[in-house]
């Protein structure tokens, strides 16, 4: 029988380890959930801003650190990043949090590097390594699991999904307070880091078909590449950067939120679920979701959640139109 997250850590001494910042949404679960359950929690992690600066003392600090005081080792965000400390966690169990594959994100994702190329299989085999070291790993879905498996060759029984969860003390249900001169539009808000898997260049061909819509009002929040074309209409509004408190201000403003994701063309897009998608859940948002596998594991067809075809604009602009019009009609 399998065994669960919480019974591999209940009461045991736990050193935690992350090479992302400490408050990072994801972290915040996970110590959360060990500090709940374990008997002891320390952490090793930086607060330098620099990646590379924080991957020094991370492993300056593992060098130093007396694993043999803890039971259970959990490497946190980018386990592979630890893979030189691994040998050192012998006598105890490791979990991982294979939140990215190197592999999948350099070479499917991000399409930095050829399948067949020599880099490319040394990052295949950094995957392949971690998980088969690991005693337990953690993914967030369960179709992100199947290609794990399937990829790095990796046994299903060690695996255990852990959905993603929101802030809810920044992120919770709240009064609409549209601004004076946009009380009569519709306000649909997308917000991201803009990599190419969210379909950022789906989003804004919609915003372009929807150009005479003066009774919608676009908000776009995030740093948009100048690779993409940004229509410049009097119906969009762009922000490049917001403090989440701000960001959960616009959010609870909105009437339509745009999940994603829609890229159609990189597999990722269609195995996870996007972390704005738990935001707008727990606020009690409409929102529009890419029609993939990942998405209907947590999600289903509703008043509050519109499913479209990831990769057509077209598509999401008659998906924004009709929440728009059942919005009106349940008035």
């Amino acid at each position: 029988m399998q065994m669960k997250l919480v019974e591999f850590v209940k009461q045991q001494k736990i050193l935690f380890i992350t090479t992302k910042n400490i408050d990072y949404i994801r972290n915040v679960q996970e110590i959360s959930i060990l500090e709940r359950e374990a008997a002891a929690v320390n952490k090793v992690y930086s607060n330098k801003k620099s990646y590379i600066g924080r991957l020094i003392e991370i492993w300056w600090k593992l060098l130093f650190c007396h694993t043999s005081d803890f039971d259970v080792i959990f490497i946190g965000f980018a386990p592979q990043l630890v893979m030189p400390f691994m040998w050192r966690f012998r006598k105890q169990k490791v979990i991982i949090d294979f939140f990215i594959s190197v592999y999948d994100t350099l070479v499917n994702d991000r399409k930095k590097i050829a399948p067949n190329n020599l880099i490319a299989k040394f990052c295949h085999q950094i995957d392949c390594y971690v998980i088969a070291k690991a005693d337990k790993v953690i993914v967030d879905t369960k179709a992100d699991m199947e290609y794990f498996v399937q990829e790095f060759k990796g046994k299903q029984g060690k695996f255990e999904v852990l959905y993603l969860e929101a802030d809810r003390k920044i992120y919770y249900p709240r009064k609409q307070e549209k601004e004076e001169g946009q009380k009569n539009k519709y306000i649909v808000l997308y917000f991201g880091s803009i990599l190419s898997l969210q379909g950022i260049d789906i989003i804004l061909e919609t915003i372009s078909l929807l150009k005479d819509r003066n009774d919608i009002w676009f908000q776009i929040i995030g740093p948009i590449p100048d690779k993409y074309r940004k229509p410049m209409q009097e119906n969009v509004e762009y922000i490049n950067w917001l403090s989440q408190e701000n960001l959960a201000t616009c959010i609870a403003n909105a009437d339509l939120c745009l999940a994603g994701h829609f890229n159609n063309e990189i597999e990722k897009a269609k195995r996870t679920i996007p972390g704005k998608a738990y935001i707008y859940c727990v606020m009690g948002k409409t929102m529009i979701c890419g029609d993939n596998a990942a998405n209907r594991e947590l999600f289903t067809e509703n008043e509050k959640v519109c499913f479209v075809p990831m990769g057509n604009a077209k598509k999401l602009k008659e998906g924004i139109e009709f929440m728009k019009e059942k919005s009106e009609n349940a008035k």
